[in-house]
């Protein structure tokens, strides 16, 4: 597999990761708290699609690496987010167990990338 096929593959797991993230927002009751938290989890949920996508056509390695750690910074907005719904019962465990799964692997995934950009010898 090219790097490029390996960059749109992961693009795509970020767009599904998206609407997962989209489906779990629209399951929340529609009280406060729920509400509180579909909003944060669309913010942060979508966000590394877009922040992936952008840093895919960077201008440098400096703003690919930023772009990167923004991805990355998201994620785990998203995860803790997540564990929150599942631990206060706004929804089944069960239910963002998967997604949980999914953005934890997500977090590996930039943080491996990000050591590997930060071991690259400076030109």
């Amino acid at each position: 597999m090219t790097p490029n096929e390996r960059a749109q593959e992961l693009e795509e797991r970020l767009i599904v990761f998206a609407v997962r993230i989209l489906k779990v927002a629209n399951a929340l009751p529609k009280n406060y708290a729920g509400q509180h938290f579909a909003s944060q989890i669309i913010r942060s949920g979508s966000s590394p699609a877009l922040n992936y996508g952008e840093a895919r056509v960077s201008e440098s390695e400096k703003d690919f690496r930023h772009k990167m750690a923004i991805v990355l910074k998201e994620l785990r907005e998203t995860h803790i987010n997540l564990r929150i719904i599942g631990k206060s019962s706004l929804l089944d465990a069960q239910d963002v167990s998967g997604v949980i799964d999914e953005s934890n692997q997500l977090i590996s995934i930039f943080v491996t990338a990000i050591r590997s950009i930060d071991a690259k010898p400076k030109k």
